[in-house]
């Protein structure tokens, strides 16, 4: 899995591109963490646009994120996400805590 983040104006986003399982989500916990002590930003955009599978272990790192947000008093919101993670999020309630946005249905 690949992720890059960019920052600008209180805004951090993380792009993930592949696959979030238990061999991804330690490195993608490292890029959240760092992105967020370096920039310490308002708001965190998880984009998910590229992702192209999802287990548990993405719910995991979610969570971290929502967590270390809410030590900084900010928010978070998962974008652009796609059908497969997108029923890994519903099952796991997440929608409840974080905003989450599906990605665009192509015709």
């Amino acid at each position: 899995m690949k992720t890059r983040a960019y920052y600008k104006d209180g805004l951090l986003t993380i792009r993930f591109d592949g696959e979030l399982d238990h061999h991804s989500a330690k490195p993608a916990v490292r890029v959240i963490e760092d992105g967020i002590d370096t920039h310490l930003p308002k708001h965190l955009i998880l984009d998910f646009k590229g992702l192209s599978f999802m287990d548990s272990s993405g719910i995991a790192v979610v969570l971290k994120a929502f967590r270390r947000m809410n030590e900084l008093e900010g928010t978070v919101s998962v974008d652009n996400v796609p059908a497969q993670p997108q029923k890994v999020l519903d099952m796991a309630g997440l929608g409840r805590l974080i905003k989450i946005a599906a990605g665009v249905k192509e015709a």
